[in-house]
């Protein structure tokens, strides 16, 4: 399997970074994954690093050299990783859990598998064109599919940053997985947190990564959201 790889995280206009990224890879299979620890909670950080290093252990022990059930293997990972954000929280005697949204993707047999919860996004791209996105478990989300408001309303909305399913509460997650997704070359599968897609919608970043080397356009990207995002920003991953 080819593929070519960027990843970078960004601290923005907070005071910390509390975003976590890892890829793994075997011969045949690759793994990416995407955390956004929440600032509402402490130790949003934690619960990011948790739930990466979550997936890439598992990864490193069951891709030999592909994973028997991509979408197994998904959904068990982020239960695992649930699970040992509320183990940390028990084991340090916290008074709230740490939390953290996640995003994660197996590519293999030049297909695509998909999970995630919370509003760290994946973007699937072909030819500057956006083809499939995850959907945010958000409340804003829901408001705009029932038509309550409009997306220019949405980007302002008040609850934007509010969702319903993350890994760490003590309620379980709400895990949506996608369907088998057959890649052609040449395909962009891009996960990040809400810090890039705030600023820059999946149509945009399609149409500006299109027919570009990714090792540069992706960090000019990232560059012009956080300076557009400005001294308030939220860290980019």
């Amino acid at each position: 399997m080819r593929f070519t790889i960027y990843q970078e995280s960004r601290q923005g206009g907070r005071q910390n970074n509390e975003d976590r990224t890892c890829y793994s890879y075997s011969r045949d299979a690759l793994l990416m994954v995407v955390a956004d620890g929440m600032g509402g909670h402490h130790y949003g950080e934690v619960a990011a690093q948790i739930a990466v290093q979550t997936f890439a252990d598992s990864f490193q022990r069951e891709a030999r050299t592909l994973l028997p059930d991509p979408f197994q293997f998904l959904q068990r990972g982020m239960l695992n990783a649930h699970n040992a954000i509320l183990g940390y929280t028990a084991e340090h005697t916290l008074s709230d859990s740490p939390r953290t949204t996640c995003v994660a993707c197996v590519i293999q047999d030049n297909c695509a598998y998909w999970a995630h919860a919370g509003d760290s996004r994946l973007f699937h791209m072909r030819e500057g064109k956006l083809l499939a996105q995850t959907k945010d478990h958000s409340r804003v989300r829901l408001l705009l599919e029932e038509g309550l408001i409009t997306k220019a309303a949405a980007a302002l909305h008040p609850d934007r940053n509010k969702i319903y399913s993350c890994l760490g509460s003590p309620t379980p997650p709400e895990i949506d997985l996608s369907r088998m997704t057959p890649l052609q070359e040449g395909d962009i599968v891009l996960l990040c947190s809400d810090g890039l897609w705030g600023i820059y919608s999946g149509e945009k970043m399609a149409s500006a990564l299109h027919n570009t080397n990714l090792l540069q356009s992706i960090p000019s990207m990232m560059i012009a959201a956080e300076t557009k995002a400005g001294q308030y920003g939220d860290n980019l991953s």
